[in-house]
């Protein structure tokens, strides 16, 4: 994800509202996954065919999950990602931790670069690139549901 400071993208408004900030952090790093695993056909970058890719995706709060090149997906087999795990690692996290997200699907490298005349995908960078637009729009919609 971006380097930005979280607490620099932040209004000040969140800073004197027990818990806004928390929240903030929390919906915005779930959406930015939510976008790194958007399909083509729903408006996202991600090309699916059985959904191996999506559902290789691990989060962390102590290291970049590896790619594990021994694993790829049985010939006409069909994949569901499960968010649970991800969910699990946003939900323990505090502001100032450093989350990773990563993929352990051994192609995907290739699919967010491109490799052997494939474009790259860039699902993963364009996601983490919009990281501050996503905390101003998770701010903005909090600051609403609150009344403020």
């Amino acid at each position: 994800m971006a380097t930005l400071s979280f607490s620099a993208a932040v209004e000040q408004w969140a800073e004197k509202v027990e818990g806004a900030v928390e929240a903030i952090f929390k919906e915005a790093t779930h959406e930015v996954v939510e976008e790194m695993q958007k399909p083509i056909g729903q408006g996202g970058r991600m090309r699916v065919d059985t959904g191996f890719l999506r559902a290789s995706l691990l989060a962390s709060s102590t290291s970049m999950p590896a790619i594990n090149a021994s694993v790829n997906p049985v010939a006409g087999g069909s994949y569901a990602a499960d968010f649970g795990q991800i969910e699990a690692v946003i939900a323990g996290a505090d502001i100032g931790d450093t989350l990773y997200f990563g993929y352990t699907a051994s192609y995907a490298g290739h699919r967010e670069y491109g490799a052997n005349g494939q474009p790259a995908d860039g699902f993963v960078r364009l996601a983490a690139q919009n990281w501050p637009l996503i905390v101003e729009r998770k701010a903005s919609d909090l600051k609403a549901r609150l009344g403020l």
